[in-house]
């Protein structure tokens, strides 16, 4: 493909010192704006609602027209102007990279990896044309052997190697992040489409063949659930890059790849069989990502249409977004055959625990959550169990709900299925076709979508559990298709009802994470941060509290000693049951009717 010098934006990049983390970067211009080319950098990265002002890794930056130094002008926080400029403009600037996260930049001597909005600066008016990225190899000898996954396209460059790439344009070129260095690939077809999997990180005797194998699965069931009658995928190529530490876990979608961090210790091992809880989460979290190809990366809510990444937009819709994209991720785990319908539903009990353990619920709403996704679920402090409510796991119970009600009532022949097709096809279908103008979706279609394609009246529900903050009745919606719900707390143990943080040091202090809102510590005057010294006049450490706790009664009346601060307090608590829920999800013996529903639901 030809695309002349005077259309296109071009960047390379490459190590300057991996031991420092630093990439250098040059974006050249050729025919910059009239009155002074304007740039910046993203301030957040789609998928992870926050800003984090990435500007603030660029280390030193300088431009030149021609060969001649030209004035830059810094304007805020993460925008530059440079100077009048009568022909060829190049910025060059350092980046810092030394965020071990899927969200921006990481280098050092064992590998690079970068997300496009955390390295490429924009250069306003030039967005749409095409934008060519250099990959430089890196000149150091310790980098020798290194390669490069990416879903970006090739321009001048083999697969897997250093050279040119070519963005359609900037939206593109930053929703392909990028990962160099010597990993171990394996690649499998789904539905005709190619899917790699790269594995940056020590893993001894890993079984990527299991993780190929399974993860083809789980692709060929979610795009058989958008198409399922020309099972074709939105991409041409599909990339998972995985970074495996010692502990660590984080998704982010992407178009055409996502990038994953685990522990090595999640992924499965030559030579054993079983499914562990880690291999199970780590599935789940590449089918949540990989749902997102079709959910939030290609439907979208109104307000991302188009993103602006320079400052927060708010959309009341991420219980939809990642709420359903939660809901989905262990279902297709179930659909394909992955884990058995016991393993799924022990996932449900998860979340619905989780769920319930935090007051918090019944202050915000699910909507609210969303909106206030900015200020409060990304910055969540001490208090957060007591105020907030998490818009992924209430949004998997609302989309389990609104699936259970939809099968019910229709007697099986509609389902949230058929909700997320019709998205598909409305909102989400064209939008990379030329020529097409991309549409999102606001909070009023997506409830009168649901509405029309199930034929219910579903208002009274959004008000209770969207608008609202009623529990989701799912003993209720489960009894029809033969799954008993009970909860079994533990209201006869001892309990101070708190979360202990993990111990980061010898001593095992028992510090206290969270208090929560009407126990036993709560009430006692006990606040999150306090470190427990003595229990009844005895040691207290992290380990031990459990065992402690075993031997007393609810209604015991205790002294507790703890540290607020550098201060010595003296508390009074009288235990209560444990407040922990502890709900359980059991298949029954069914009936021909819910075993329809049953089967309709979780089939292969």
């Amino acid at each position: 493909m030809k695309v002349p010098a005077r259309n296109r934006v071009e960047y390379a990049i490459a190590v300057k010192d991996a031991g420092a983390h630093l990439f250098s970067v040059t974006l050249t211009l050729e025919h910059p704006a009239e009155d002074g080319q304007i740039f910046s950098l993203p301030a957040w990265i789609p998928g992870s609602y926050m800003l984090r002002e990435f500007a603030r890794n660029i280390v030193q930056i300088r431009a030149e027209c021609g060969d001649l130094p030209v004035a830059l002008k810094k304007r805020n926080k993460d925008t530059w102007q440079a100077a009048r400029c009568n022909g060829r403009l190049t910025l060059s600037y350092d980046v810092y990279a030394w965020d071990l996260s899927v969200r921006a930049a990481h280098l050092d001597q064992t590998h690079g990896f970068f997300n496009g909005s955390s390295v490429f600066l924009r250069a306003h008016g030039h967005e749409q044309l095409p934008h060519v990225i250099d990959i430089r190899r890196p000149a150091d000898a310790g980098c020798k052997g290194w390669r490069i996954a990416t879903s970006l396209p090739e321009w001048r460059a083999a697969r897997h190697g250093f050279g040119s790439y070519l963005a359609a344009n900037y939206d593109e070129l930053i929703d392909h992040p990028v990962e160099m260095g010597h990993f171990t690939l394996a690649s499998f077809n789904a539905h005709g489409v190619l899917h790699e999997v790269a594995v940056t990180g020590q893993v001894p005797n890993l079984d990527l063949a299991r993780i190929t194998t399974d993860l083809k699965k789980v692709c060929e069931a979610q795009i058989a659930l958008f198409e399922p009658k020309s099972l074709r995928a939105p991409m041409e190529r599909y990339v998972f890059l995985v970074m495996a530490v010692g502990e660590g876990y984080g998704g982010l979608e992407h178009r055409a790849s996502t990038a994953l961090l685990c522990s090595r210790n999640d992924l499965p091992v030559t030579g054993k069989a079983e499914m562990s809880d880690g291999y199970r989460t780590f599935l789940g979290l590449c089918s949540h990502e990989y749902f997102h190809t079709w959910h939030v990366k290609r439907i979208k809510p109104a307000a991302f249409v188009p993103y602006d990444l320079q400052q927060e937009n708010y959309t009341p819709l991420l219980w939809l977004f990642e709420g359903f994209t939660s809901y989905y991720d262990d279902l297709m785990l179930a659909r394909s055959g992955v884990i058995g319908v016991a393993d799924y539903l022990k996932q449900v009990e998860r979340t619905l625990n989780n769920v319930l353990r935090s007051s918090g619920r019944f202050r915000q709403s699910v909507a609210d959550a969303s909106f206030d996704a900015w200020i409060k679920y990304y910055r969540q402090d001490e208090n957060a169990p007591n105020a907030l409510v998490n818009y992924y796991t209430k949004g998997a119970l609302v989309a389990l709900a609104l699936d259970l009600t939809i099968r019910a009532k229709t007697s099986g022949e509609k389902s949230l299925d058929d909700v997320m097709r019709a998205l598909w096809q409305r909102y989400g279908r064209d939008f990379y076709r030329e020529g097409a103008a991309q549409r999102g979706i606001t909070d009023d279609e997506i409830e009168a979508l649901i509405s029309e394609v199930s034929g219910l009246k579903l208002k009274r529900f959004f008000d209770q559990y969207l608008r609202g903050t009623d529990d989701l009745p799912l003993a209720r919606l489960l009894t029809p298709f033969g799954i008993a719900y009970s909860d079994n707390r533990k209201r006869h143990a001892a309990s101070l009802d708190v979360r202990v943080a993990p111990s980061t040091n010898r001593s095992g202090e028992c510090k206290l994470a969270h208090v929560y809102e009407g126990g036993a510590a709560h009430l006692a005057g006990l606040s999150a941060h306090d470190v427990l010294v003595a229990l009844d006049g005895l040691r207290t450490t992290a380990s031990n509290l459990d065992a402690l706790l075993a031997r007393y009664t609810v209604g015991d009346t205790v002294k507790v000693h703890a540290f607020r601060r550098d201060e010595l307090m003296t508390f009074n608590v009288t235990f209560q049951g444990d407040n922990a829920p502890q709900a359980k999800l059991q298949a029954k013996r069914k009936s021909a009717a819910a075993a329809k529903l049953f089967d309709g639901w979780l089939a292969q």
